[in-house]
C-alpha cells in the first residue's frame, strides 16, 4: 500500500498526476486550469491516488482534494506520480521511475513555477521505501543523457516515511517468473521483490545513509507485524550517528497503516516536518 510517490509545491492546489516509467517516458500533469503564481516552496510525497485528472479542492476529483487536505490548507501543491507496478515492474524499474519523476520535476520546476530546490517525498509502507531511497540515495543526473531532463538531478530537501522497510538485502527473492496462482491458491505477496538479490544493496536505504541526507521524519506503530518498528528505529539510530536531522515518532498500538486518531497524528506530524524543513531553501538539496 501507499507505493505511489506524489510531489507537492507551496500552491494550495492538486496539479494532477505525473506518470513516468521507463516504457511511457514521462506524461506531465494535465492542468484544468492555468497553474496560480505558486509561492516558491515544494514538497515531494508519496502516496495512494487513483485519479488521473487535475483538480482544484473545489470542482472534480473532490477524494484527491480531500486526501490532501492537510497539506492543500497549509499551502502545498499535491502532484501525485504514478510508477510502474509489479507484477510488471520489479523494485528496480519502480525505483527508476521515481527517480525520472524528480527528475522531471526539477526539468520543468520553472515552467511550472516550483522551487526545486524545496521539494520533500512523502510514503508509507513501500512509499515509505521509495522515499528514503531518494533521501538517502540520490545522485547528480546523467550529463550524457539524450533526454534532457534525465540530466537533472533527483535529490530532494526533506523526507517523511511511514513504516517503511530500510534493508532489501534479506527480502529480494532472484529473478523468478511470477506464475498464475493454481485455481483457489492466493497470488505470490510483494512480486516486486522477485530481482536480483545481488542488487538488493543497491536499494536498501540503510546501506546508504550519510551525512548529507535530507531532514527526515520516520512514523511507526510499535504493533507492526508486516514491517516491523526495527525498520524505523535501525535507521533512526543510523540518521543520528551521521548528524542527520532526524525524528522518529513510534505510535504506540498502532499496526500497518494508520487509522482513525493514529492517521490524524502522523498527518499533523507529517505536515508540520514539511513546514518545517521547506520554508527556507535546504542548501543540502542544490547538490
Amino acid at each position: 500500500p501507499d507505493a505511489l510517490p506524489l510531489v507537492v509545491s507551496a500552491a494550495g492546489e492538486p496539479v494532477g498526476a505525473l506518470r513516468c516509467s521507463r516504457d511511457e517516458g514521462c506524461h506531465e500533469p494535465i492542468l484544468s486550469a492555468a497553474p496560480p503564481a505558486w509561492p516558491k516552496r515544494s514538497i515531494a510525497g508519496s502516496g495512494p491516488t487513483s485519479c488521473r485528472c487535475a483538480c482544484r479542492p473545489t470542482r472534480g476529483c473532490p477524494w484527491t482534494a480531500s486526501r490532501f487536505k492537510e497539506l492543500l490548507d497549509k499551502g502545498f501543491t499535491v502532484i501525485p506520480v504514478r510508477h510502474g507496478s509489479s507484477p510488471k515492474y520489479l523494485i528496480p524499474e519502480i525505483v527508476g521511475d521515481v527517480r525520472r519523476a524528480v527528475r522531471f520535476i526539477r526539468f520543468n520546476a520553472s515552467r511550472w513555477g516550483i522551487d526545486p530546490n524545496r521539494l520533500g517525498v512523502f510514503g508509507g509502507s513501500a512509499g515509505g521505501h521509495l522515499s528514503l531511497v531518494l533521501g538517502t540515495a540520490s545522485d547528480s543526473g546523467d550529463p550524457t543523457a539524450k533526454e534532457a531532463f534525465l540530466k537533472e538531478s533527483d535529490r530532494v530537501a526533506s523526507v517523511v516515511a511511514y513504516f517503511p522497510p530500510v534493508d532489501l538485502r534479506p527480502l529480494a527473492r532472484g529473478v523468478r517468473p511470477v506464475a498464475p496462482p493454481a485455481e483457489g491458491a492466493r497470488p505470490e505477496r510483494f512480486p516486486a521483490l522477485n530481482f536480483e538479490k545481488e542488487k538488493a544493496a543497491d536499494f536498501s536505504p540503510i546501506v546508504h545513509v550519510s551525512a548529507d541526507d535530507p531532514p527526515t521524519l520516520l512514523i511507526h506503530g510499535d504493533k507492526d507485524d508486516l514491517v516491523p518498528v526495527d525498520n524505523s528505529k535501525i535507521i533512526y539510530e543510523a540518521f543520528k550517528k551521521s548528524n542527520v536531522t532526524t525524528q522518529l515518532i513510534i505510535i504506540e498500538g498502532a499496526g500497518h497503516g494508520f487509522r482513525g486518531e493514529d492517521a490524524k497524528r502522523a498527518t499533523t506530524a507529517m505536515v508540520a516536518w514539511f513546514e518545517q524543513t521547506l520554508v527556507k531553501p535546504s542548501p543540502t538539496a542544490a547538490r
